[in-house]
């Protein structure tokens, strides 16, 4: 096994157990802390409408708020989880619009699949299972992408923002939240536990930010920046860092030594 596979397995397996915890009505910590970062992330709204979707979302912001999506568009969420980007996405395309998610967690696929055929978008929204870096996806067909706090998780971003650009067509626009780490102390890049907690892997803002421009995108920026507390870093990891094998005090004193030093990024872009 490659340590790309390692990683995949990693965190389809995280993903899939806290699917797990969710589904089917999860226990009051966890209900709690999953609503409490729904709305951090901005879907307090759509937490109310979408409520099944909103319970098993892990994401870091709200990419839908600051994407031009409209009225018959194709869109791509990488990484949909278990689809409530996709149920936003759907509202703002329409009946006459696509909305395509890619997840590589079978559970996660299922879920979404559900959760669209539930809300009354099977006609709209195709969840395909498959890994970002290997879209099953045509050159060239979306208007947008979005992307929730995943491209983070991947093994080799570069690979992820060339897919990225690939898919989208001439003019096309991408809207993304993802976590990013300007230091993070190398002990803590080396625990799996805090790969999948969104932390380990995730690079600094400018090398992103490069990465989106090597493979050929254009206007990339950073429209607003949310800086995490070591709570809020905390919270976002949940249970996953409860379980790296290192005593919670020096976690925690890793995690203080980076205040100020992680946050959600929104970013924005395009194909030329």
């Amino acid at each position: 096994m490659t340590n790309e596979e390692s990683i995949h397995d990693t965190v389809s397996a995280a993903y899939a157990s806290a699917l797990e915890r969710t589904r089917g009505g999860a226990c009051p910590t966890t209900a709690t802390l999953v609503s409490g970062l729904t709305d951090l992330a901005g879907y307090r709204e759509e937490r109310g409408r979408h409520a099944e979707a909103a319970a098993s979302s892990f994401g870091c912001g709200h990419p839908l708020s600051f994407a031009s999506v409209g009225e018959g568009d194709t869109v791509l969420d990488l990484g949909c989880g278990a689809g409530l980007d996709l149920l936003i996405a759907a509202e703002k395309v329409g009946p006459t619009g696509k909305v395509i998610g890619v997840d590589m967690t079978t559970a996660m696929v299922e879920e979404a699949r559900a959760h669209a055929e539930g809300a009354g978008f099977a006609d709209r929204v195709e969840v395909r299972e498959g890994l970002i870096e290997e879209l099953p996806v045509e050159d060239g067909c979306v208007d947008h992408v979005i992307s929730n706090c995943v491209i983070n998780l991947s093994p080799d971003k570069e690979r992820v923002f060339a897919e990225l650009a690939r898919v989208l067509a001439a003019g096309g626009r991408f809207a993304i939240s993802d976590l990013v780490v300007e230091r993070l102390p190398s002990w803590i890049r080396m625990v799996p536990q805090a790969y999948a907690a969104c932390v380990s892997g995730a690079i600094g803002e400018e090398a992103y930010l490069a990465g989106l421009r090597a493979a050929g995108l254009e206007d990339v920026t950073v429209i607003d920046r949310l800086v995490y507390t070591v709570e809020q870093i905390e919270a976002l990891g949940g249970e996953l860092l409860e379980r790296v094998p290192v005593p919670r005090m020096v976690v925690r004193m890793g995690l203080k030594s980076v205040a100020g030093q992680v946050w959600s990024a929104r970013i924005t872009g395009r194909r030329p």
